[in-house]
């Protein structure tokens, strides 16, 4: 017999709900420390972290990705290439397209500056053995999709893009 009762269930998943705030919180403020030492708006960080993990990208993919509108992306690649963050090429299969690509020296600089949050998450990973790690890993993804149906749906209630 389990001895998880329902109302132990609603307490760990208000936990689970709660420390997913928290960890927002912090990795936001964290960003936001990176972002002050590299001259680099939120909006703009977050750009550079899905081309880096994504690119080359069209910049229409990089605004869906983002969640943002096609004129503020135009906005935020016109100042990370001011500053040297990423380069615009012609998409060698349309010449009409544009792609964009991080610059590997200055992603190197935001590694840098996320180093000690990775090597602790390194150390905390260590402390669990394979089959926990694909349930978390697991779990953050339903998550993460949660996430990303709630902004959809809110965009289109909104009318805005997605």
């Amino acid at each position: 017999m389990s001895s998880v009762t329902p109302r132990n269930r609603r307490q760990a998943t208000v936990q689970i709900k709660d420390g997913l705030r928290d960890l927002h919180n912090e990795l936001s403020t964290l960003n936001r420390q990176i972002g002050t030492r590299l001259a680099i708006k939120d909006t703009d960080m977050d750009c550079i972290d899905l081309i880096n993990r994504h690119g080359p990208i069209s910049p229409s993919n990089l605004a869906r990705q983002a969640g943002l509108h096609p004129a503020t992306v135009t906005g935020v690649l016109d100042r990370l290439e001011r500053a040297g963050w990423i380069a615009r090429e012609r998409d060698p299969a349309d010449r009409r397209a544009v792609t964009v690509r991080a610059l590997p020296d200055r992603g190197r600089e935001i590694y840098q500056l996320f180093a000690g949050m990775n090597t602790a998450m390194d150390t905390i990973c260590a402390d669990y053995d394979d089959q926990q790690l694909a349930v978390i890993a697991g779990f953050l993804q339903r998550v993460t999709g949660a996430g990303t149906a709630a902004a959809r749906a809110l965009a289109q209630d909104s009318g805005a893009p997605d």
